[in-house]
């Protein structure tokens, strides 16, 4: 190829790059720089992408609610587009966000208990109702969870559990464990089978051959499958607007959507919320990154 040639192919691979990288981390870097900035700053002409005078207000006022208490006395009263409004509800974000954690870690714990010995069971076990657990629980994803929502709520009414955090875990594990187990399924089919079949010659039973063998070896996938249904359970909305009512089960999307709804909106208030909202999955993320890479690369390798 000519020098010219390569020179245009690389400018395009650059150029796509870039574009590329704007696209992914564009919004990530405006919902941090506009929770810093100054309402008044953020609704005005020409939009600023660097604050000004960054203010840790929002921040103060989630992180040190006990302290500085939020009301509809002690908030700004005149104009919020002079910035430094928060809403009174900002108290409730902690609160909310220890319930998201509660929800989401009990969730990815049960899911891989779970997900283990199923995925196991009809990955290495020949059974006559292999295929039909397989294809029931196939079915199960094809409903949408809106779906359901009205027949989880009256279950959950009925058990007395409305307005509890029990409930959101019944719920989401109902809906994250046939995608934990189907991801397990796949991983574990591509686990040589003369390594089972070893630890069985040797007098493993069936849970010894899971916890000698499967687990070790198929960590990348259960770290995967664990941190998807903690996400889900971290980003999940609708089934949480249904089943609760008060702080003593609401969850951080509930919470942060209420702010939308006070008397009046603050941007870049909400963009604080939503920063942190983001940092527990990315910490997740990043501490599990090199499990999270090794997963996708097995299945990756398996298709």
């Amino acid at each position: 190829m000519p020098a010219a040639g390569r020179l245009i192919r690389a400018a395009v691979i650059a150029t796509t790059a870039l574009l590329l990288l704007g696209y992914v981390l564009g919004p990530i870097y405006w919902v941090f720089s506009s929770s810093v900035t100054a309402e008044s700053a953020l609704v005005s002409k020409p939009i600023r992408f660097v604050p000004d005078a960054p203010s840790l207000r929002n921040f103060r006022a989630i992180f040190l609610y006990a302290e500085e208490k939020v009301t509809y006395d002690t908030r700004r009263q005149s104009d919020p587009s002079a910035g430094e409004f928060v809403p009174s509800a900002a108290q409730n974000l902690m609160p909310a966000m220890m319930n998201s954690l509660y929800v989401g870690v009990w969730v990815a714990a049960l899911n891989v208990i779970f997900s283990l010995t199923a995925a196991y069971a009809i990955a290495r076990i020949r059974f006559r109702a292999r295929n039909a657990a397989l294809f029931a629980i196939l079915t199960t994803r094809v409903i949408p969870d809106i779906a359901l929502a009205v027949p989880l709520f009256l279950v959950m009414r009925n058990l007395g559990l409305i307005d509890t955090r029990e409930a959101l875990i019944v719920t989401y594990l109902a809906v994250t464990l046939p995608f934990t187990v189907f991801i397990l399924i796949n991983y574990f089919e591509s686990i040589p089978s003369d390594l089972d079949r070893a630890a069985r010659i040797d007098g493993c039973t069936h849970l010894q051959v899971l916890w000698h063998v499967f687990l070790p070896l198929g960590m990348p996938a259960i770290v995967a499958s664990l941190l998807f249904a903690f996400l889900s359970s971290w980003n999940e909305f609708v089934l949480a607007l249904m089943t609760t009512k008060t702080m003593a089960a609401q969850t951080l999307p509930i919470v942060i959507s209420g702010f939308v709804f006070d008397f009046t909106t603050s941007f870049s208030f909400i963009n604080a919320a939503g920063v942190v909202a983001i940092v527990p999955p990315v910490v997740l993320a990043i501490a599990f990154e090199r499990y999270i890479v090794g997963g996708l690369s097995a299945g990756a390798v398996k298709g």
